[in-house]
């Protein structure tokens, strides 16, 4: 595929983006394998495909190497030596700042995002040079919702995009959202809501990515009829922060498991805990981290918990910690910079899945249910 065909598809929102296919990679499975990446309450989600092709969504902070590192590390145990396609969701630091980083050690054949940065004071607005001069030596495709990715053996739909949300249904999906009555709207920051989100479906399992899009864009996307009808899991949430995780979203999704992508003070405050463990059909939430903001009143087993402060208090709190005011004299979030642990989820054809938690070598099987991926009940 040409890169004037790319620039036009990009234009036109065509059912396929993405640059040609790539030699096949060094590993290859007959399942789907998803890594959640600890990147200290950003966002780096690595999807394999079968075949060993790869679709990367996000890379993480700018930490002199540190996230970067920590997506090689998934990338080699995934037996990648490369990084087909790359979603960059947004434009903010957590989410696009380890890119420099990563790209001496894992290259990048396609690149993709939701179009130019609109916040020129944003926290990723320095990286908009260098990421534009990346982009400029592969393929770059601006994303449309209703375009697909192209994962060899695996569906990955845009359903957002640059502030756009998917305009009709899915098929089997279409239904009323009955979580739309009760919505109330939420504030809004230029970026959050230009968010790539996508939805990824293998065979019988789907789950969901929606990078940080914020309540408001989740409404126009899933009311007053859910445009996505059911997930089995939702991935990353926004980091559990309360300015997302709508019940129009994560309740009408109805997903099984949730994997958030937390850090140690940041995210998983109580609102959204609140919404999560309420949330119809769910059974359990992992989280990249254990939230001060959650304490132990909404918090989960340590099973389901990927990382760890590197020193551990005496207690842990009970109560969930406030919110400390913004500036420079907040107090810094606990240290760790030592072993990361991902979280890997396993996905077969039939809908069986497989969480496991790198830190404990716990980990949980769901089978499939009938009627669950067809946007009914």
């Amino acid at each position: 595929m040409t890169r004037r065909f790319l620039a036009r598809a990009a234009v036109l929102g065509v059912v396929t983006v993405g640059a040609a296919p790539s030699a096949a990679q060094t590993r290859a499975s007959t399942s789907l394998q998803i890594y959640v990446i600890d990147v200290e309450g950003g966002n780096a989600t690595l999807v394999v495909s079968p075949t060993g092709e790869s679709l990367l969504i996000d890379t993480g902070n700018p930490s002199n190497g540190r996230d970067a590192e920590r997506i090689v590390a998934a990338a080699r145990d995934a037996g990648l030596t490369q990084i087909d396609h790359l979603i960059v969701t947004h434009y903010h630091a957590d989410h696009i700042g380890g890119l420099p980083d990563l790209l001496p050690r894992l290259p990048v054949r396609h690149f993709i995002d939701p179009g130019p940065n609109i916040d020129p004071a944003g926290s990723g607005a320095k990286f908009e040079a260098a990421y534009k001069e990346m982009y400029a030596k592969g393929a770059h495709t601006v994303a449309r919702p209703g375009a697909r990715i192209p994962l060899a053996g695996v569906d990955v739909q845009v359903v957002t995009s640059n502030g756009e949300v998917l305009a009709r249904p899915l098929p089997g999906a279409g239904r009323p959202n009955p979580y739309c009555a009760r919505f109330t709207p939420g504030t809004n920051n230029l970026e959050d809501p230009m968010s790539v989100g996508v939805l990824v479906t293998f065979g019988r399992f789907r789950t969901v990515h929606l990078g940080d899009l914020t309540k408001n864009k989740e409404f126009e996307l899933m009311c007053p009829a859910n445009r996505l009808g059911t997930v089995d899991v939702i991935l990353g949430v926004h980091h559990g922060q309360a300015t997302s995780n709508s019940e129009v979203v994560v309740h009408a999704l109805g997903p099984r498991a949730i994997i958030m992508n937390n850090g140690t003070r940041k995210g998983g405050e109580p609102e959204v805990m609140r919404t999560i463990f309420s949330s119809p059909g769910l059974e359990d939430l992992w989280q990249i981290h254990f939230s001060l903001f959650s304490g132990q009143e909404y918090t989960v087993p340590g099973l389901f918990i990927a990382n760890v402060a590197d020193e551990q208090p005496q207690a842990m709190p009970v109560a969930p910690m406030a919110v400390p005011a913004p500036g420079p004299g907040a107090p810094p979030p606990p240290a760790h910079n030592g072993p990361a642990y991902w979280f890997k989820l396993t996905a077969d054809r039939d809908g069986t899945y497989t969480i496991a938690n790198g830190r404990n070598g716990f980990s949980k099987t769901y089978r499939p249910q009938d009627l669950r991926n067809t946007g009914t009940r």
